[in-house]
Order: structure tokens, then sequence, then C-alpha cells
């Protein structure tokens, strides 16, 4: 049999989930306790497949060695599956709209009539590649560890019909080559994560928590609804590659080669500056970055599985995704770059104070996600390679070990009767050794000890900030980095290219570009070196709550407490290896920098001019673990070995463990300002619709009833009464004629 094409792969790495969902609903009550097997079946074929992508697409790229002799040319290939909406004509920019600059319509007129074409194009490039392989690979790994944690469950095989279906949404979101496909299965990721999170709909919680994250989400959706009507009056397309029109003439896509390799061709401005915030919001949305970040930690309420799978590889990343897929736009607008990392360095912050008082252990680590997907925002906002390669390498090992973690807090739970207060128990190492091992390396790897693989990718991201904030310590030691003696580990990574207002006029009359200095970069950095030192402190902290001390079992376990079956250890198993080493693999290869940065968006000029020799700064990653190493220590003496109810160190914090505590009260600020005020527009709506709008229509309607009723009453049913009637009628006839010839 001969090997299969790279388009078929693609073809089949969405498609092959799809078919299992569906095999699922339709054979699942048939199969029974079996339910699991058409979901697990598909993931796994995709993993497989999406394997042989990234192994296919890896050949194409090359290898790393020599990377810096020569520019790394763009990799992709374009799957058009078939023509969804085609309608001729329907836009014809004028003049001198942003749509009619130069190169983008090759061949016509700037002003000619543009069809909005909408094909079911797949693409295939290093970003894609990557992305499919850990959300086919994370998910199968989930979906094995759920045959053991759901094997009770009523609902079975609807939960293996849904994770199918939501890798098969998530793999489609990163795979489509248009941003309308783009909306459809970021709306379906959407739709899939309320579903699972609202899995338990019986428990009121539950539902409260997937009515809170489908409405939340609504916000970021929004903006990338506006921001595509957007995309498609300023370009003219939807397509991110090129496409050839019926008469053989090249119509740009918005991230097609024809307009990246033109400076001009992408929009900055008030306009592009717009978009940019537009998608901003929406990845704000999906990756739970304020001000929308509130839903994530509610959503702990559905299966752990579930969470493991939207925490490490499914919706959270998307927004990383759709900011790194538009690196262009955002590049051509440094005030909505810079916004990025503000909001990613804050909510970091934020998130980890908030996880440093949590005693639910699934909320330590959502705080922790949302911690660490602010890291990746930060990481982005730089505008750099090594900016965009960071937050990716990030994005990979924490996909890994934030996994790991979740199913290792679900083995625990599992084993607790559903009890997940860390109050609740302790000393359970000796109780389930397996989880307690596996759990420590994910949280060596969280913590950014190392050599586990959350040290290598956070310190990419803090030297990526540092060389943001001192841009000329950094240019010193790109000068040096010329002779081999200076240093052992040479990156592809970044030269520091300033986006100073003051050096581009173009850039000064852009909105937000005054925060575009070094002084907000550094102040950025610190805030990302405080969130490290944080995350160590509530990482280790639920370590020892949970694993260390006398050991403690909640009544709800009964007295059988154990460690959970070998379909759940498994995957904690392997997902410890790469937690383990894949950072150190990663980062001493330079293979993952290396083959990213072949992907289109990031060879556009703009972003590849950034890419150098770079310095591993052993200062840098002093910092970082010392962050971490106090930390530790912090939570060693205050929980190392002691019992989990004991008193806690937050006593210390004063007022501050009660803003930690309520969340920085971001859930009263939206009751107060959102959800008060809309209760009661809906009350005065219910009251002006019940006696105004009711009160008419009922009126109006009334009026027959009244007339009706005043003649009903002069038909009673007696003759004398008409007799009398009559005669009386007759009399005022009589009067009336007299008074007429009296007159």
């Amino acid at each position: 049999m001969p090997p299969l094409s790279p388009a078929t792969l693609l073809v089949l790495v969405p498609l092959l989930p799809l078919v299992g969902a569906i095999l699922t609903i339709l054979l699942g009550r048939t199969l029974g306790s079996r339910a699991h097997l058409p979901a697990v079946a598909g993931i796994a074929a995709a993993a497989g497949a999406a394997v042989m992508l990234l192994l296919a697409t890896a050949n194409q790229v090359g290898s790393p060695h020599g990377a810096h002799q020569e520019p790394i040319r763009p990799v992709e290939m374009i799957s058009t599956l078939w023509q969804w909406a085609t309608v001729d004509e329907a836009y014809a920019p004028p003049a001198d709209s942003a749509a009619a600059i130069p190169g983008t319509a090759v061949g016509r007129q700037p002003s000619d009539a543009r069809a909005f074409s909408i094909p079911v194009a797949l693409r295939l490039d290093p970003l894609t590649a990557t992305m499919l392989t850990i959300i086919t690979c994370v998910g199968l790994l989930v979906a094995i560890y759920s045959v053991g944690y759901m094997h009770d469950d009523p609902g079975y095989p609807r939960f293996f019909a849904l994770v199918s279906m939501f890798v098969f949404s998530m793999a489609m979101l990163v795979a489509a080559s248009n941003f309308l496909i783009v909306y459809v299965f970021w709306e379906a990721v959407g739709a899939c994560s309320y579903l699972l999170i609202g899995f338990w709909f019986r428990k009121p919680e539950a539902a409260r928590a997937a009515k809170k994250a489908f409405l939340v989400n609504r916000v970021g959706d929004f903006g990338l609804a506006i921001a595509t009507f957007l995309l498609w009056m300023t370009y003219g397309t939807l397509d991110f590659h090129d496409t050839l029109s019926p008469d053989g003439t090249i119509l740009p896509g918005i991230l097609g080669q024809t307009r990246l390799a033109d400076a001009a061709g992408i929009v900055g401005g008030v306009v592009g500056t717009a978009i940019c915030l537009l998608l901003l919001l929406a990845a704000c949305g999906k990756s739970a970055q304020l001000p929308l970040h509130v839903w994530l930690p509610d959503a702990m309420e559905g299966p752990t599985p579930a969470s493991a799978l939207i925490h490490a590889a499914t919706m959270v990343t998307a927004g990383i995704y759709l900011i790194t897929r538009c690196a262009p736009l955002f590049v051509a607008c440094p005030g909505a770059l810079t916004a990025v990392s503000i909001v990613g360095a804050t909510t970091a912050l934020v998130a980890a104070l908030i996880g440093t008082v949590q005693n639910d252990l699934k909320r330590v680590l959502a705080y922790s996600t949302i911690s660490q997907l602010g890291y990746m925002f930060a990481s982005l906002g730089t505008g750099t390679m090594l900016g965009f390669t960071a937050a990716i390498f990030h994005l990979v090992t924490h996909a890994f070990f934030k996994a790991l973690l979740f199913m290792g807090a679900g083995s625990v739970m599992h084993a607790m009767g559903g009890v997940i207060d860390m109050r609740r128990f302790g000393g359970l190492r000796r109780v389930m050794p397996i989880t307690a091992a596996t759990f420590l390396i994910g949280s060596l790897a969280l913590a950014g000890v190392a050599p586990f693989a959350g040290f290598f990718s956070k310190d990419e991201i803090l030297a990526t900030l540092h060389a943001r904030g001192w841009p000329d310590a950094h240019a010193e030691h790109h000068d040096a980095a010329a002779s081999p003696a200076v240093a052992t580990i040479v990156r592809q990574a970044s030269v520091p290219v300033s986006f100073s207002p003051t050096a581009n006029p173009e850039i000064a009359a852009q909105p937000l570009s005054s925060l575009d200095t070094p002084a907000t970069f550094r102040i950025l950095f610190w805030m990302a070196l405080v969130t490290a030192g944080l995350t160590a402190f509530y990482t280790f902290r639920a370590v020892f709550m949970t694993f260390t001390g006398p050991t403690r079992v909640p009544d709800e376990a009964g007295h059988h407490a154990h460690e959970s079956p070998p379909v759940m250890t498994l995957p904690l198993a392997i997902l410890a290896v790469p937690s383990a080493l894949a950072g150190w693999w990663l980062f001493s290869t330079n293979w993952l920098a290396h083959f990213l940065s072949a992907t289109p968006s990031l060879t556009a000029p703009a972003v590849a001019k950034t890419a150098a020799p770079h310095v591993f700064h052993m200062d840098l990653a002093i910092q970082g673990s010392l962050a971490a190493a106090i930390g530790i220590v912090i939570a060693a003496i205050g929980h190392l070995g002691r019992r989990s109810d004991a008193p806690q160190m937050e006593r210390f914090l004063g007022p501050l463990q009660t803003v930690f505590a309520n969340k920085f009260y971001f859930d009263q600020l939206y009751a107060a300002l959102v959800v008060r005020p809309l209760e009661v527009l809906a009350m005065i709506a219910a009251l002006f619709d019940r006696y105004v709008i009711d009160g008419l229509v009922n009126g109006v309607a009334s009026i027959p009833v009244v007339l009706g009723g005043v003649v009903r009453r002069l038909q009673s049913g007696l003759v004398q009464r008409y007799a009398l009637a009559g005669v009386m009628g007759v009399l005022m006839i009589v009067l009336a004629l007299a008074w007429q010839l009296r007159g």
C-alpha cells in the first residue's frame, strides 16, 4: 500500500474523530461498556495521521543546522475540499480604500468588483502541524484516561461522543484557511465546551458553569465576528492563502505569500488596530484572559477529563493560535501588539495571586492555566520571532504537564470519593504512589524547575520580554555572539527591534502607540518574574497539602482508598516523560523554533527580520530559577509534612487574603455592572410588556366585549319588557312629532 499523501492525511486528522463521534452516537447504547471504542479509535488514528503530517512537514523545512546562513522559506500546502459559497461581484472597493493598496489584486484594477468566496480549504504548515499533533495526541491520552474515570457514569457514550467532537472541532479550527471557516469552528469549539462543562446538567452548579462559559465567550465571539466583517471590507477576501481567479490572475489572501512579500500589503492605522483589538478580544474569550477569564475556574464543575482536554489541548489554546496565525496583522499595529503583552502579563499575575489561596485542587490548576496562558500572551505581544516561537513552545510544554496535572487531580478525586478540597485529605503519596510521583513531575515542570519542560519554555518568555525592555543590553549580547567562544548555546531567537513611535511617523499616528516603549516591557518583565515565584508557591502548596503530612482520607472515600486503575495511571506515566524531557530536547536542538519559523505568517519581513542568533542568558535563567526556588521554599515552610487542615500561611496576608479569595471581586463587579442592571432592565421590560403592551392589546380586544355586553342586556327574553319598550318608543316618536309641530 503506497503511503498516504499529506493532502489525504490533512483531511483524515479532523475526519476520523468526527466519524468516531457519529459512530458513538449511533452505536453507544448497543456497545454499552465498550461505547468508548469508536471515539478512542478515531482519535488514535487521527493522532497517527497528525504525527505523519508533522514528520512530512519537518522534512520540507529541513534541519535547523545552517539555518542562519540562508533565509528560511515558507512551507504551506492548501487542500480545498469544496466551494461552500460564492457571490459574484459582492464588493467593489473605492479606489482610495485600504483594500485597493498595491499588490492586493495582481493583474487587476484595484477598484474591480470582487467575489465573496468561501472555500472549505485546509492548510498544512508548521504551525498547523504542531497544533494538530498536540490536539490529537493529548486528546488520545485524555480519552484513554476517561475509560477508567467515567466507567460508571450513565452518560458514558455521550461523553465520548462529545470528546471526539471536541477534537474534531479544534482540529478544523487550526487547519482552516479562511476566517469564516475559523469562525464556524470557533463557535463549534465553544458549543462542545458548553456541553462538556454542563455534562452533569442535573447538577445546578454544572448547569450554571456551562451557562457562564457560554455567555462570557459570546463577548469574545462577537469580537471575532466584527473582525471578520472588517477583514472582508478591508482586504476584499477572507482567505488566508492566495487563490487563482477564473481568468488566471492571483487574488492575494490576507496572509498569503503575495501580500506578505509586500510590506504595504498589511493595513495599519486605525482600521488595522481595530481589527487586531477585536481579534484580541476574541482570543481573551477563548483563552480566558482579563477581563473574560471568569468562566474558566467555574468550568471545573464538568468531568475532570473534560477539564484536562479544555485546559491542555483544545479550547484555551485557540486564542494563542489565532494571534500567532495573524502575526503580520499585529506587527503592523505595534500599539495593539503591546496591548496583547499588557493583557497577558496582567492576567498572569492576577491569576497567580488568586491561585495562592485556593483550596480546591482543580481550581488551583484552573487559575494556573489562566496564568500560564497569560505568559504566552505576554510573549506574543513582543512581536519578535522569539516571542511567537516561545509562546508556542510554552503552549507545547504546557499541554503535556497541564494534562498530567489535571488527570492527576482527577485520579485523586476518583480515589477520594469525589472530594477535591485539599483541606480534607493529605499524605496521599502512601495511598497513591504513582499519582503522587507523576503529579510531582508535572508540578516541577509547571514551577519552571530545571531541567523540566517548563523551565526552558518559561525562561524563553522571560528572555523575550527582557529583550524588549533592555534592547541595548541584548544588542551587546548579539554582537558578542558572533564569537563562538562567548556562549555555549546559540538559538534562533530575536534581535531587539524598536517599535518606537518616534522612529516611524506612520506608527506615531496609530492608536495605543505610546504604550510601545522599553519602559512598558520592563514592567511586564518584572511582573512575569514575580508570577514565576507565585507559580512555584501555589503549585507546591498543592503538592504538599495533598501528598505530604499524615495520611487523611475523607469519609466519602470509605476505607478502601487506593491507587487508580492502570487505564488511568498509564496516561499519567506517558505524559510524565515529555513533561520532564520535552523542554530540554526542543531547546537544545532548536528544532521547534526552526520548524515554526517556516510558517508563512512568521516569514513575513516584519517578523522574519527579527530572527537572528541569540545567546542563552544565564543571568535570566538564574533569576527565573531563584524565583521558583523562593516560591517552593515558602510553600515548604508553610505546608510540607503538616496537616492539610492546619492553619495555613495565607493568614499572614491579612486583608489581601480576602481579596484573593474573592478573586479580586470580578464576579461581584460583573454582577453589579452587568447582571443586576440587565435583571432590572428585564424586570422593567416585563412590566412594560405586561401592563403597557398587553394592556393596550387587551384593551382593544375588550371593546367588542363591552359593546356586546351592552347589547346583550337588551335581550332579556321577556315579552312584557319588549312590549313596554315598543310602547315607550311610540310615545317618544309622538312627543318628538308634537314638539316639531309646535315649533
